[in-house]
């Protein structure tokens, strides 16, 4: 009879659901797990920090639309990793998280004074989808199965599943795996809308005046950005999205209206009599789809489809509700929609898009007079566009900070669909560190860069040696300006709000805790086997970039910005007003 560790019938388990990277740090407590790897063919990368392998496991799993799996180790390790386990269940990307525990019969409950041991399901689950322990190795299968039907079911997320170090590395003799096939232990494909309700839709898409697609985050979980734009052209119906959603339309396209002109968005918004809102909860970030940024329910209308039923009509009256993948509802919607005469006042839709295209250039150039300011230092609104005009269309941009992300988002316009990574709902400093190996990771032949602030990168700047050690050529780009510049200019208006109007910027004796000292990263990703550069000169970053490309490898470039142009960041008052209710 042949023997087999808790460890390795995970391993099996995992190859059966054709992962083949886990993310995580070595330890003994799962020894029996990490060691099996190998014989499937999955490989494990080692960050420095358990929160970075929960990073790169959901980077992993939203690039590339599988399951991201990372590891942590009882106590500490799974301590060190809730906060990656927060922002990855908030961002709905899907994780499976495995951790050791301490040996059975001195935990669920703690004995007492038991060394390395929490409530380590009890603490997360109230921050996952699901979590659950294992008390023997008979029942590794039922629960890992569960664990993975749940992660499969609804929203993407974080789904934990804790393995007692005795039965994760003990040896135990079995008659055959009860290893399956996910087709035999879960819903292997999209969830279906009713097509009833497809045909509806259809009917009042066709039938409005001006209807408009909101498209969210489930658009990209569903990798369904074709069907997208498909369905949008027939229609001749402008697409915003969601700061979640951003790439999943190209913001070239005539009919993409880019989330980053607010104003436009409101136009067009309010012009709109009825709303497709696919794969999005229309939540705060999205002015919750109230007046004044949105038109009224009584005079426009909301086709709502979403994999949670929960999120239907929370925030907005429905005329319609589709319990359904976004993915799976758009390619019935095309279909139904080719299969259709042409409706609606095609000449009229047309003509409200050409001047929206008209109100987005206007926009534009209002940002781009930005880029002309002498200022000293490194103009923060330039950094974003050099880039983009090195890096090929399809590279990932990955974009982290507080001020830092408003400049980044704000001159990147999107060229290829699923390419921009941020953390929207959480705005989780440091997660970009991680996000961007794990970009890396799923797509080894493309370009990976992050755009960060100096205080997000002093999160997790150990994450350059794990990129080193592991070959993979992400590109940070650090905006240095030594200050938490959204922070400070909220402080200046609650402190001194006329001298900072005036001055634009306080001293760190006029403001509380808001400036720091320099890290040089440049020369501390030197000191790790990374490429370094160091940029004042505006002039000078192109060439630094192009030489960081040229190393092969990761490169950290340090950008020293103008710390009061960089606190000053575009759309300042809306986002004031977003945190607000709106018409409040």
């Amino acid at each position: 009879m042949p023997s087999i560790t808790g460890g390795g019938l995970l391993a099996a388990m995992l190859a059966a659901e054709g992962v083949e990277v886990v993310f995580g740090i070595i330890d003994g407590t799962y020894f029996g797990f990490y060691a099996a790897l190998g014989d499937h063919d999955i490989s494990l990368v080692g960050p420095r920090h358990e929160t970075s392998a929960a990073h790169m496991a959901g980077a992993y799993a939203r690039l590339t639309g599988r399951l991201g799996v990372c590891m942590a180790s009882n106590g500490p390790g799974v301590a060190n990793v809730l906060p990656g386990v927060a922002v990855e269940n908030s961002e709905g990307n899907r994780v499976l998280l495995i951790t050791s525990s301490r040996r059975t019969g001195i935990t669920y409950p703690d004995r007492g004074g038991t060394f390395q041991y929490f409530n380590q399901v009890g603490v997360t689950r109230a921050m996952t989808k699901w979590s659950g322990a294992v008390p023997s190795f008979e029942r590794i299968p039922e629960m890992m199965r569960r664990a993975l039907r749940v992660s499969f079911r609804g929203r993407p997320g974080v789904v934990h599943l804790d393995v007692p170090e005795n039965i994760m590395n003990g040896s135990f003799k079995v008659d055959a795996l009860d290893v399956r096939p996910p087709s035999e232990y879960r819903l292997t494909t999209p969830l279906q809308p009713d097509p009833a309700a497809v045909a509806r839709s259809a009917d009042l898409l066709v039938e409005a005046r001006h209807p408009i697609i909101h498209a969210g985050n489930g658009v990209l979980a569903a990798r369904a950005w074709d069907d997208l734009v498909a369905v949008a052209e027939i229609l001749r119906a402008p697409v915003s999205t969601s700061w979640a959603g951003r790439s999943a339309m190209v913001e070239t396209h005539e009919l993409s209206v880019p989330m980053i002109h607010v104003e436009v968005n409101a136009t067009v918004r309010n012009q709109a009599d009825l709303v497709l809102a696919v794969g999005t909860r229309l939540g705060e970030t999205d002015w919750w789809a109230k007046p004044p940024y949105w038109a009224p329910s009584d005079r426009q209308g909301l086709i709502q489809v979403d994999i949670d039923e929960d999120v239907l009509g929370v925030n907005r009256p429905l005329t319609l509700g589709v319990l359904a993948d976004a993915g799976a509802y758009l390619s019935a919607l095309r279909r139904e929609l080719e299969g259709r005469p042409s409706g609606g006042d095609v000449a009229a839709r047309d003509g409200k898009v050409a001047g929206y295209r008209r109100e987005i250039v206007k926009a534009r150039n209002e940002l781009d007079r930005n880029i002309t300011k002498s200022v000293d230092g490194v103009h923060p609104s330039m950094v974003a566009g050099t880039c983009q005009a090195i890096f090929g269309e399809d590279a990932i941009l990955v974009i982290d900070g507080g001020n830092t992300a408003v400049w980044a988002n704000f001159y990147h316009q999107v060229r290829a669909p699923n390419t921009v990574l941020t953390t929207p709902k959480l705005g989780m400093l440091g997660a970009g560190v991680g996000q961007a190996l794990g970009a890396q990771v799923a797509f080894p032949d493309r370009q990976v860069y992050c755009i960060i602030g100096d205080g997000a990168m002093g999160f997790h700047p150990q994450e350059v040696e794990t990129a080193v050690r592991c070959g993979l050529p992400v590109i940070f780009v650090v905006l240095c300006d030594r200050q938490w510049g959204m922070v400070k200019m909220t402080q200046q208006f609650q402190m001194k709000p006329l001298k900072a109007m005036v001055k634009k910027s306080l001293g760190p004796d006029e403001t509380i805790n808001t400036d720091f000292s320099e890290i040089r990263f440049d020369l501390l990703a030197e000191s790790m086997g990374a490429h370094g550069e160091r940029v004042s000169d505006p002039a000078a970053l192109e060439p630094a970039i192009r030489r960081s490309l040229e190393s092969g490898r990761c490169a950290v470039i340090h950008v020293d910005v103008d710390p009061v142009a960089h606190m000053w960041a575009p759309g300042l008052k809306h986002f004031k007003e977003m945190h607000q209710e709106p018409g409040g």
